[in-house]
């Protein structure tokens, strides 16, 4: 007896999409863009997702590491932070470099971002919903308010 055949066509899926793709998600690639970047309609890009075991895990690695570096970075510009920065002045006519301490204060937007996602119990605004007749007013307290 002949063997059978799939029907339709053979995927184009690639072993090695797993690694490129997880190399794209790394440097904060959308899935989008990641279809993009193989060359495939994002369509096809997703059932591959569903489809490849390999490729879906490659994403979730490359995703998190990402998401890493985001966290720590909101979370030193919440605290503020230092860093090096090299400056070129002029000397007598001479440009001369010199590296300075740059200090960037705590932003109080990212201080209250971070708070209302890891403390939401505390930090979250509670929505009211107040009624006066007709008209419906949304009233924003803070928590604790």
């Amino acid at each position: 007896m002949a063997e059978k055949r799939p029907r339709g066509r053979p995927s184009l899926y690639r072993p090695e999409y797993a690694d490129q793709a997880r190399a794209y998600a790394n440097l904060g690639a959308t899935d989008a863009e990641i279809a993009d970047l193989l060359e495939v309609d994002y369509a096809t890009f997703r059932r591959w997702t569903v489809a490849h075991e390999d490729l879906c895990a490659a994403l979730k690695v490359g995703k998190e590491a990402c998401d890493e570096r985001v966290v720590r970075s909101l979370h030193a510009k919440a605290m503020g932070y230092e860093h090096d920065v090299e400056r070129v002045f002029v000397v007598d006519g001479v440009p001369t470099k010199v590296l300075v301490r740059e200090k960037v204060p705590p932003s109080d937007t990212a201080a209250i971002f971070w708070l209302k996602n890891r403390r939401p119990a505390e930090w979250r605004d509670r929505k009211e919903l107040a009624t006066d007749g007709d008209a419906i007013q949304v009233v924003i307290k803070k928590v604790g308010e």
